[in-house]
Formats: structure tokens, C-alpha cells, sequence
């Protein structure tokens, strides 16, 4: 659909105001990517670039439509081959109908993942894919030359479930996956939700990492939100990346605490269990036709409140308050290894 037929954004200016402001102002990181293949990696014919916001949490934040406002007017200006969301976005429901429609007509290519919480309260995968106009819950799309693997990382049947959301590629994804990537030319990016490698992984991280790491020469990278956190990590010479939350992280509801007014979080309580960021965080994602550098342009805001450090709370053993845990999604360059 045409952006004119876009539903008009009504957004708060100063959330708007300092997104712009500190997009600006991010250090550049630079990390290595695997070499390529030029026999199974052909170049792109142009640079693609895809904007990327991930949990967004629309039913839980009292400012979603916002700050999905704010990420759509920097994809007006930037002008992306495609934007994709990263799941727990909004709920499949009449009643937000009106983000949804926001996000697929901001775009002719809006993309979607399923998150662990888009299907709360009651609604199914098959709602998601109904609501949001997706294919299938794991599909491919080629965005200019850059194969994309989207897959599920919602599947029952895990032998080492513990309880609490499922967490899992099964195995129809899998031998799904692994056809795609001997039969695709590449070069290929892969989102999943739920992380693939680091901290709060898939149960069958491993088993995917290899599958992966077999085509290394093709994936450039993979890329999940889930988390709430600013990572890059390296597994067997294959790149990801944890996009961080456009609204806020997590702290529980034996943390709960208010950073807004009464009345706000009197409509939406649930905002009392997590330590908001102040403005919206995304970032769009460049391939580069000649180097096959991918280049990260984030955002960084600042807490709205107590941060979880303030809290007094320790949230993973394997991540820094301040370093990982923070308000942002920091610039950065991957670089192809030259020979």
C-alpha cells in the first residue's frame, strides 16, 4: 500500500525530539564477519538496508503507538528496503488494529516475527498471522538480493522445557532451516524472536549454532529481540546480534516500583515490573554491496526512573548492568575478513 493511505502519527515531541538527538551521538564498535564465498555469496547489486524496532509491547506500554511513531518517521527519512519487527509487538486484537495497520502500511515490505507474547490472552499464532498478513509463522523473504530467514522460536516440545514460556525451534523448522540454507544462494540474514546464541537462548541454541556455523560462508547475520539487551556475540564464525527493546527491561513483580504517574500506572500496571527507557530505541541495518560491511545505526535514550543497577538487582550472571543492560542500541560496523 501507498504510504499516503498511512494512518496519520500522532506523537509525543519530546520522545521524538531526543531519539533524534542522541541518534546521533552513539560510538562505532567494529567486529569481524566470516569471510565470505563469492561462489555461494554473490554481491548484492545495491546496498540494503532494513529498519529494525523489536518488543515493542504496545499492551503494556501506555506510549507504544509513540514510540512505533518515532521509529516510522526516521524509516520515512532513511527510506529502508524493508522494516521488521521483532516480536511482542501488539496482541492480534480488534482493538489494535490500528498499530498494526500504522506498522504495514508505513512500508511495502513490513515484516514480522512472532514473539512469546503476541499470542497472550487468549490469541494463537494463526491470529498473528491472520492480523499481521504473514505468510506462515517461519517463512522467507528476499529483500533485494538479501535472503531472509524469519523463524518461530515459539515451539512446544522441547526435552528440556522447565516450565514457563516454550522456548524452542522444532524440529520442522529445522530440517526447514537447513534446506534453505543448502538450496539459497545467500547472502542470508536469519531473526528469530528468541536468541539463537548468548543469554536467554533457545533451549536447541546449540543444535542451531552448528546448523548455522555448517553455512557461515553464507549467514551474515542473525539477529533476535527477546532479550531487552544491547549484545553482539561470535559462534562459530557466524555474527549475532540481540536488538534491544524499543520501551523498556524487564524487572519482575517482586520489583515493581513506579516511574510514571499514578494514573498511568494505574491503567497499565504492568509498566510497574519493568525499568522504562525514555525514548524509543531501533536501528537500521546496511549491507554494503562491495565489502559486505554491515553497518548498525542504533539509538540511545536514558531510564525513565530507578535502572535496574538502582534497583539493586543483579538480572543475569552473564550480563553487566550498564554495559549490556542499558537504555540503547549502540552504532556499530561488521566487517568482512578480507584475503
Amino acid at each position: 500500500m501507498n504510504k499516503e493511505q498511512s494512518h496519520p502519527i500522532q506523537l509525543d515531541p519530546h520522545l521524538s525530539r531526543r531519539t533524534v538527538l542522541h541518534t546521533a551521538t552513539v560510538a562505532t564498535l567494529t567486529l569481524a564477519l566470516p569471510r565470505l564465498s563469492s561462489a555461494s555469496t554473490p554481491p548484492l547489486k545495491k546496498p540494503v538496508q532494513i529498519g529494525v524496532i523489536a518488543d515493542l509491547h504496545h499492551d503494556v506500554m501506555h506510549d507504544g503507538i509513540d514510540r512505533l511513531g518515532v521509529f516510522l518517521k526516521a524509516m520515512a527519512v532513511s527510506k529502508p528496503d524493508a522494516i521488521l519487527q521483532l516480536g511482542d509487538f501488539a496482541y492480534p486484537s480488534p482493538e489494535n488494529s490500528d498499530i498494526i495497520t500504522l506498522f504495514n502500511q508505513a512500508h511495502t515490505r513490513p515484516l514480522h516475527v512472532i514473539g512469546n507474547h503476541d499470542t497472550d490472552a487468549g490469541f494463537t499464532k494463526d491470529n498473528c498471522i491472520d492480523k499481521w498478513g504473514i505468510p506462515s509463522r517461519y517463512y522467507a523473504r528476499d529483500i533485494e538480493g538479501l535472503q531472509l530467514l524469519v523463524l518461530d522460536g515459539n515451539d512446544a516440545g522441547s526435552p528440556t522445557h522447565k516450565g514457563g514460556y516454550v522456548s524452542y525451534v522444532g524440529k520442522e523448522q529445522m530440517e526447514w532451516l537447513k534446506e534453505k540454507l543448502a538450496t539459497l544462494d545467500g547472502p542470508i540474514m536469519v531473526a528469530c524472536h528468541q536468541p539463537l546464541a548468548g543469554a536467554y537462548a533457545v533451549d536447541n541454541a546449540e543444535e542451531i549454532q552448528a546448523v548455522l556455523g555448517d553455512a557461515a560462508n553464507k549467514v551474515v547475520l542473525v539477529i533476535n529481540g527477546h532479550s531487552h539487551i544491547d549484545e553482539v556475540i561470535r559462534v562459530k564464525n557466524v555474527t549475532y546480534m540481540h536488538v534491544n527493546s524499543a520501551s523498556y527491561k524487564w524487572v519482575g513483580s517482586a520489583n515493581r516500583h513506579e516511574s510514571y504517574s499514578e494514573d498511568i500506572h494505574t491503567k497499565y500496571p504492568s509498566i510497574s515490573c519493568t525499568c522504562p527507557y525514555r525514548d524509543s530505541l531501533f536501528t537500521t541495518l546496511t549491507f554494503d554491496p562491495e565489502t559486505f560491511t554491515i553497518r548498525v545505526k542504533g539509538t540511545r535514550s536514558s531510564w525513565v526512573g530507578k535502572s535496574p543497577a538502582e534497583l539493586g538487582l543483579d538480572l543475569h550472571p552473564n550480563l553487566t548492568n550498564g554495559e549490556e543492560i542499558a537504555p540503547r542500541i549502540r552504532d556499530r560496523e561488521f566487517m568482512r575478513v578480507s584475503t
